[in-house]
């Protein structure tokens, strides 16, 4: 089963969602903070969303409460990350090797086998997209980083099976980020106190702009898998390095460097290869 034109701009817009709220992040005073802020903006913006679409099968309600607890590890170690690493680093490295464990995964738990073609194009697109990580850095970023590849890879799996069974793959999405949004927040609650209602107050735009990207970037995701191999498009998604590098070097004003350049050819030629 190949990935339909459509459906591929659909994945490629949800990828420039997905880098934006992650540069958001970086770009925020206290990542942790900022996580658990976007994670509490997003739950805020599907809360009123939801009660005004179909509920999701209850099949799909178990998927959606594992989705919800592996997530906490995502937020947990994304703020890690971009803690102790820079944007155009940290990022490639989660986002690179996800879509070769949901290939490999995927193979034997959901029976989707990839041709050899659309191997070629998640090899090429996972290997360009870690090409993107390089240079000194704390090696604490690369540690967090690699934890939520892994991460990453599990709640992609487990939301496929979540919105294939729900019947309604967009309520399924929205009452995803509302659990998640409402065990994120309680866990910094829990670990932060008044500091992070202070915080929400001050930079209360911020963490709706962000919510409202990652709302859209993995409600977008979550359809594209209910019509397309899950292998193909995490491979699709993950083509946001390529939008994060470049708000990295306009923004950040980190280097795009030749090997970057590079990296970005090699994950074009993967989207190629898909393609075909």
């Amino acid at each position: 089963m190949d990935i339909s034109l459509p459906v591929t701009l659909a994945v490629l817009a949800a990828a420039l969602l997905h880098a934006t709220w992650n540069a958001l992040v970086k770009a925020s005073e206290d990542k942790g903070l900022d996580s658990v802020a976007v994670a509490a903006g997003s739950g805020v913006i599907a809360l009123a969303v939801a009660p005004f679409l179909p509920a999701p099968a209850a099949a799909s309600w178990p998927w959606l409460a594992g989705s919800a607890a592996v997530h906490i590890l995502y937020f947990l170690f994304l703020a890690g990350a971009y803690r102790w690493g820079e944007l155009s680093y940290s990022y490639p490295i989660m986002r690179g090797g996800g879509p070769l464990i949901v290939a490999a995964v995927g193979a034997f738990v959901l029976q989707e086998i990839p041709s050899f073609r659309q191997s070629a194009g998640i090899v090429l697109i996972s290997a360009g997209i870690l090409a993107f990580a390089h240079g000194s850095h704390d090696r604490r970023a690369t540690w967090f980083a690699v934890a939520n590849a892994g991460v990453i890879a599990a709640y992609t799996l487990i939301d496929a099976q979540g919105a294939r069974s729900s019947g309604a793959p967009v309520s399924y999405t929205l009452w995803f980020f509302v659990a998640n949004g409402i065990v994120i927040t309680g866990m910094g609650l829990l670990q932060h106190g008044a500091k992070l209602m202070v915080y929400f107050r001050r930079a209360w735009l911020r963490a709706f702009a962000g919510g409202a990207c990652a709302v859209g970037a993995y409600g977008i995701a979550l359809w594209a898998m209910t019509r397309a191999p899950v292998a193909l498009v995490a491979a699709l998604r993950e083509t946001s390095v390529i939008f994060a590098a470049v708000i990295a070097f306009a923004i950040f004003k980190e280097k795009m460097t030749r090997q970057r350049i590079a990296a970005t050819f090699t994950v074009l030629a993967g989207l190629a290869a898909l393609r075909l």
